[in-house]
């Protein structure tokens, strides 16, 4: 169960403004890596492709002005999921969080190194959607930026490490 919550809608976006995903988080609060939201097992989730509930909880770090952010899952999920994606925006009221999908993800399944998921989706959505260079070049960036600090290798940087076990820890 979660503990504090103010409900935000997750707004995820293609580059062509046609719907990615929504869904409703808890906020379950911030510290210094960003703002962290929750969603338990069952959550509805809509997409372009039609609609699913959420298979496991997790959390979601959505740092301040990155372009990416950060999904900590319960097992059996993923251990770890990034999304590249424009930088993320709040609506002022804070319920609505708004951001780019640029297709480049980095996971680390449980117990697994970090690798690139869907290239290809960014290969062909560069061309069908028109990314400028200024956002193809911030996009890898990010996620060569994102492969090196998701890394198990020595203590590993935070909050990839060991941060994110506190927030993940309220969704219960």
């Amino acid at each position: 169960m979660i503990a504090e919550s103010t409900s935000v809608l997750v707004d995820i976006r293609k580059y062509d403004g046609s719907l990615s995903a929504r869904w409703t988080a808890a906020r379950l609060g911030e510290d210094e890596h960003g703002v962290w939201l929750g969603t338990v097992q069952g959550v509805p989730v809509r997409s372009a492709t039609g609609g699913w509930t959420s298979r496991f909880g997790y959390v979601m770090l959505v740092p301040r002005g990155a372009w990416w952010t950060a999904t900590f899952c319960a097992d059996p999920g993923p251990e770890l999921y990034c999304d590249v994606c424009t930088a993320p925006e709040w609506e002022p009221d804070g319920t609505v969080l708004r951001m780019v999908d640029l297709d480049l993800d980095v996971v680390r399944p449980r117990g697994g190194e970090a690798r690139i998921e869907d290239e290809d989706e960014f290969v062909g959505h560069r061309v069908s959607y028109g990314y400028p260079q200024s956002v193809i070049n911030k996009a890898r960036q990010t996620c060569e930026w994102l492969m090196e600090a998701v890394r198990r290798e020595g203590d590993g940087a935070e909050p990839f490490a060991s941060a994110y076990r506190y927030w993940l820890g309220l969704i219960g």
